[in-house]
This record gives structure tokens, sequence and C-alpha cells, in this order.
């Protein structure tokens, strides 16, 4: 009888044991894990959804899932000030539907949803030294995107046709700059926000591109003075960047228009008859450098899954980055990671003359931008 009650007290034990073994750990013990250890208890959860900026998320759940049989990535490819919206929403009914958010727009990101808790960092541990502070606080990013101007190199070959941002505002632009409205996008309501805080690079411009001294009239700066004047040129307002691609950079135009987009769409120049090139000479610059996020949602319900995706989009020990960087190897985005190397085809980070913008200081001023250019419609 007693060592029947022992052997049960062992299979008891056991069972507990195992159940325990079972559960995923918390969320300060998978903060310490490596992907290895990681991969069983994402394989638990066979799950994994995220939501991104990019439509190249595809190609990111297609290697992952190569990479991890078992489990399903759940891409859904929405803008980051969609993305936004959606968090804050589902935030407040809380419901959990997002695991990880790959998301720009990083006033909003770090002055709202941070500071809520709607997004949570995560860092794998075995890459943190190998990302710089500034990337990898108060969220890590895995690489910077751009929004510059573009212009087609096939009607232009011997360079930008433009010399300054003041070039635009001039008679013979009118109606020849495309951009997505920026009351509708982030990133390029980001971009004139930028305009508007590096207002002495802007009088220094003006002055250049008119022989000149910029002088204050009705507005608040430079800055405000350019986005009124190249809204008074009529620039033509579309709804997604595909449109400004299209219209600046397809083949065969006599004389094409100049667009804001992202440098890194020159990727797809083959593929959609394109020849997009970045006008990075301009003064006082093309445009702005901004983070691309990746967070965890608050809630997830695939904490192991989450964090494997994540570690997997920061690239492995390769050069290049591997499979989860591949779909950001190219010329206009530039790796987080020191020790990823960048495209041969690259304008280097060094020379590249875009603003690297400060979410802080565009968070103070830029619900007054966004309402200046309304007043300007």
């Amino acid at each position: 009888m007693a060592k029947t009650k022992w052997i049960a007290g062992l299979i008891c034990a056991a069972l507990l044991a195992g159940g325990a073994h079972a559960q995923t750990p918390d969320a300060a013990a998978l903060d310490r894990m490596s992907a290895a250890e990681l991969l069983p208890h994402a394989l638990k959860e066979g799950k994994v959804t995220v939501y991104a900026f990019t439509s190249r998320i595809a190609q990111i759940e297609k290697a992952f899932e190569a990479a991890y049989p078992g489990i399903d990535v759940v891409p859904l490819d929405i803008s980051s000030t969609q993305m936004i919206a959606r968090l804050k929403a589902e935030a407040q009914a809380g419901i959990v539907n997002a695991d990880v958010a790959y998301v720009s727009d990083a006033p909003v990101v770090l002055n709202e949803l941070l500071p809520r808790g709607t997004l949570i960092r995560y860092v794998p541990p075995d890459i943190a030294a190998r990302v710089p502070a500034a990337f990898a606080s108060p969220l890590l990013a895995n690489r910077l995107s751009t929004k510059v101007v573009m212009y087609n190199e096939e009607a232009n070959p011997n360079g930008a046709p433009i010399a300054n941002l003041w070039d635009l505002t001039k008679p013979e632009w009118k109606g020849k700059v495309v951009m997505v409205d920026p009351s509708l996008r982030g990133d390029y309501l980001d971009f004139m926000t930028e305009i508007v805080l590096r207002a002495p690079e802007m009088e220094k411009a003006y002055a250049a591109a008119f022989g000149k001294p910029w002088v204050k009239g009705k507005n608040a700066n430079a800055g405000e003075d350019w986005i009124a004047a190249l809204y008074a040129n009529q620039p033509v307002l579309v709804r997604n960047t595909d449109a400004v691609n299209d219209a600046v950079g397809k083949k065969g135009q006599a004389r094409p228009p100049v667009g804001i987009t992202t440098y890194s769409d020159r990727r797809d120049n083959a593929k959609e008859n394109r020849a997009l090139q970045v006008a990075n000479a301009i003064e006082p610059s093309p445009g702005i450098l901004f983070p691309a996020y990746l967070a965890l949602a608050k809630g997830t319900r695939n904490p192991a899954a989450s964090r494997l995706l994540i570690r997997f989009m920061m690239g492995d020990d390769t050069p290049a980055g591997g499979p989860g960087f591949a779909p950001f190897y190219v010329a206009g985005d530039y790796a987080t990671r020191t020790d990823i190397e960048q495209p041969k085809d690259a304008i280097g980070l060094d020379a590249f003359r875009a603003w690297r913008m400060d979410p802080v200081k565009s968070a103070k001023i830029r619900a007054d931008v966004a309402d200046f250019i309304l007043s300007l419609k």
C-alpha cells in the first residue's frame, strides 16, 4: 500500500513538473532567452500576428515560416497612421489582436503608444551590444527609412532637375510635385514638420535659390513659408506612395514630375518599369530619415513567437542579415545593427544628406503643422 502511494506520488509530481515546464515563462524570462530557447514555446503557441507598415511583411511571412515550420505568421499590411488608430481603438476596447507592431511615425509612437503601454520594448539579448542605444531605446528599430525628394533619372541622366527645395515653389514646377497628402500619412507630415524645425537652414537655402535674404512675412518662419509656397504651386496630392512612384518614375516621360517618396522604392525600378532616383545633392536636404520600430503589443497571446519574430527581423549573423533582413537589404534602407553591411549600390549613411528627425521635437509642433497645412487647402 505504501509502495502504491509512493509510485502515485512520483507520477503526480512528474505530471505537475511537466505541466509547469509546459507553461510559457513570464515576460522577464522570455526576454533573456535566445532564439533556440524561445522556439519550443513559440511552437506551442503556433501563431504570431504582426501589424506592419510595409508590404514587405509578406516576404517576412514566407521566410519566417520556412525557417520555423509550425508557426503561422498572420500579417496585416497597414499604414502607420491607420495602425496607430487601430491599436488605440483596440486597446480602449480591451481587444488584443496584434502580437507585434512594425511601425514608423515615431512622434506618435513614442509620445502616445509607448507611455500608455500599448507597445512594449523588446531587445533580443544576443544583439543588444550590436544596436546603438539611440536605436534600441525607448523602442527597438531594425532600420532607418526615408521620405525624400525623388526624380526620374531616365529623363534626367545628368542628375536631379532641381538643386534646392525652394525650386519646387518656382513657376516651372507648378503642378509638377507629387506627394501623398500629409493629412493622410504621418511620415509625410513628419517631412513637413522637419521643414519647419529646420527653419534656419531653409532661410539659407532661400537666399541660395533666389539671390536675396529671406524676409519674415505673415508666417512664423521660413519653414512655414516653404510649405505655403509649395501648396500655392499646386502640388499633386495622392493617396499612396505607389501613385507617387508611378507618376515620377515611369519610363518614357519627356518631362516627368518630381515627388516626395521613399528612397528604398528604387528596389522595384526594374519590375515596375521605373527610373526613380534620390535627389541627394539638393539644398538644404533631400528629406528625412526615421526609425522603423519593432515592438511587442500589450497583452500578446503569443509572447514567445512574438519575440522570435522580432529576433528574426533583426537579421542573422551574416553580413547582409540573412532571410529575416533580406526585404530591407536594399539601397535606401539603413540597418541599425552595426555588423550588417550596407548594400554596395547604396549611398552610404555618412554621405546621405537626409535629416534625422527628432521624435520629441517633432511631437511638440506636429499638430500645429498639420493645422497649418489644412489652412492652406
